[in-house]
């Protein structure tokens, strides 16, 4: 038993090496509760919140091994994403309802700049121009569009209906919201129906291995990395406003660029390594499914959670939010329309976060 166990855990650090940070998490408790400062208690809870983000997906990923591949899909389209949930949660529960749409808007342009820039610069750099398919890309692409136009109206038309808290807006964001969770259900059950849905495509990504982890272990790691994210987000959700005011950071920058980066390293990790390795299709999928994932599950579904937790949250966008998700969508869909992509398509991408990320940072505190 203790030679399997090994074995498997040997395995886990090779797939996610982010694994030796769960060292900060137990910092992170210990800078709370010896007064070592708001800094040090952000800075340690986020890089704790990093490999337990990765054990959900890697519990995940083994569950769905053994659930076959249509509720393996489901089970990764809805956990995919648990450890940004739950920072998102606590966050609602705080008041910090600009952070959290912050951290949606910084998702899905992180997966379509960041995530697939990086991707394609290495992918490219080693080997040559990489190829895809171009119409599915072009689906992506087509169904993200929508879907980020279904973020904006909200925005165009709530300046007409008052102001961000009244009746009319949080109506019409409901109503928004309604939509998009249907969508995100038709897609999941066209999913369980079909293969090749955007909604769960890239999502079985080790289901052809032999999986890290028995059934009771996956649960067992699953319930265990959850609620560490639980209480490292307790952790990291409270310092957020000591951070802002003692350095002058805009909650904006903390949501957009690092709070997305914190639950979504292991991910990030995948889709880079699949581009490395040359299958540029799946580290595509993964990127743009991931996007998908959060403006029609994640983000409708935090529109209902804060109505019931008293701190209803509006599909109301700032308009830097809104330049940075057109930004994305624009110029992802301009890369990935001829079916290739090559390193300089990915230096690009990066380029395009990097000015989006510097914008932020300089923005002031409030706007």
């Amino acid at each position: 038993m203790g030679i399997i166990l090994r074995m498997n855990m040997r395995r886990v650090l090779k797939e996610n090496p982010t694994t030796v940070l769960l060292i900060a998490g137990i910092f992170a408790a210990i800078a709370h509760f010896a007064n070592w400062g708001a800094s040090w208690v952000f800075a340690l809870a986020a890089l704790g919140v990093i490999p337990l983000a990765g054990f959900i997906g890697s519990a995940t990923e083994a569950l769905a091994h053994y659930t076959g591949p249509k509720i393996g899909g489901l089970l990764n389209a809805t956990l995919g994403n648990a450890a940004e949930l739950i920072i998102t949660l606590v966050a609602i529960r705080e008041g910090l309802l600009e952070l959290v749409k912050a951290s949606i808007t910084g998702s899905i342009i992180g997966n379509l700049l960041l995530v697939m820039g990086m991707a394609a610069l290495l992918g490219g750099l080693k080997n040559g121009v990489q190829s895809f398919d171009r119409k599915q890309a072009g689906n992506y692409a087509v169904l993200l569009a929508l879907t980020i136009l279904a973020l904006v109206i909200p925005s165009f038309f709530g300046h007409s209906l008052g102001d961000e808290g009244s009746a009319g807006v949080e109506t019409l964001s409901l109503g928004v919201a309604g939509v998009m969770i249907l969508l995100y259900v038709l897609g999941v059950a066209y999913s369980l129906k079909y293969s090749g849905s955007p909604i769960t495509a890239g999502q079985n990504k080790t289901t052809h291995n032999q999986p890290a982890f028995s059934v009771t272990t996956a649960i067992v790691i699953l319930a265990a990395a959850t609620l560490g994210v639980v209480l490292l987000s307790e952790l990291l959700v409270g310092a957020v406003e000591s951070v802002v005011s003692q350095y002058g950071l805009s909650e904006f920058f903390i949501g957009i660029i690092l709070i997305p980066i914190v639950g979504n390293v292991a991910e990030h990790l995948v889709a880079v390594q699949s581009a490395y390795r040359n299958k540029m299709e799946l580290s595509m999928e993964i990127s743009l499914s991931s996007s998908l994932q959060i403006a029609l599950f994640v983000a409708p579904l935090l529109v209902f959670i804060s109505l019931a937790m008293g701190h209803p949250l509006t599909l109301m966008f700032n308009p830097f939010e809104l330049v940075s998700l057109g930004a994305g969508v624009l110029i992802a869909a301009l890369v990935s329309m001829d079916g290739e992509s090559n390193w300089l398509e990915g230096a690009t991408l990066m380029a395009v976060y990097l000015i989006l990320g510097l914008a932020f940072f300089l923005l002031p505190t409030a706007i």
